[in-house]
């Protein structure tokens, strides 16, 4: 059976209308929790993060590999499709192209996997040129879990649910196909400034 977290239940802040943000949003302060299902608790040490491609190429990373890694600081705006905008947030991660470097990419589209089973599809060119991070602090902290740590996918040109949470890997594949959210009825692209709420917008 699966579980939904409860909506966002406050009032907007007295930003709402503010210019600068996409139609139909509001501004709030705080960080709701919206989920569709109970929060993965995952170990560092069973943490991995894999990359497959339609080639049959895989690469994955222990968490001691990914932070090895060359982070940077983004500083974004979250766009929720329930309509609250969350301005300035400042998270630090790795951008997706990065982690593609050694890849021979030909494929068209992204599959995105979490822990816990959620999944989300996203065209390839919304992951690359500075686009688009796989996140592991958040305000300086490590991310919470209830916000999709240890690790989680963020692409804040689109609605939030695109961004999964509790990211455990990335497929490439050459056709499309719809995740959780966009198999119920949300669109399969989700841009704020357009209102791609659903699947008739």
């Amino acid at each position: 059976m699966t579980v939904f977290s409860p909506g966002f239940s406050g009032r907007p802040d007295r930003g709402a209308g503010k210019s600068g943000i996409p139609p139909g949003q509001y501004v709030t302060r705080e960080f709701p929790v919206l989920s569709a299902g109970p929060t993965p608790l995952i170990s560092l040490d069973a943490w991995r993060l894999e990359l497959k491609g339609d080639r049959g190429f895989a690469r994955s990373w222990t968490w001691d590999e990914f932070r090895a890694l060359d982070a940077e600081e983004v500083t974004a705006d979250l766009h929720c499709v329930t309509r609250w905008s969350k301005l300035g947030t400042r998270w630090t991660g790795l951008p997706v192209e990065a982690l593609l470097a050694e890849m021979e990419v030909d494929s068209e589209f992204v599959i995105a996997s979490s822990y816990g089973g959620y999944t989300t599809n996203l065209p390839l060119v919304d992951l690359l040129d500075g686009k688009a991070w796989v996140v592991f602090e958040y305000e300086g902290r490590a991310i919470e879990p209830e916000h999709g740590g240890p690790a989680r996918l963020l692409v804040p040109h689109l609605y939030l649910w695109k961004s999964a949470k509790w990211l455990r890997g990335l497929r490439l594949q050459a056709r499309d196909e719809p995740g959780f959210w966009e198999a119920l009825g949300y669109h399969n692209y989700g841009d704020p400034w357009r209102e791609q709420r659903h699947w008739r917008d």
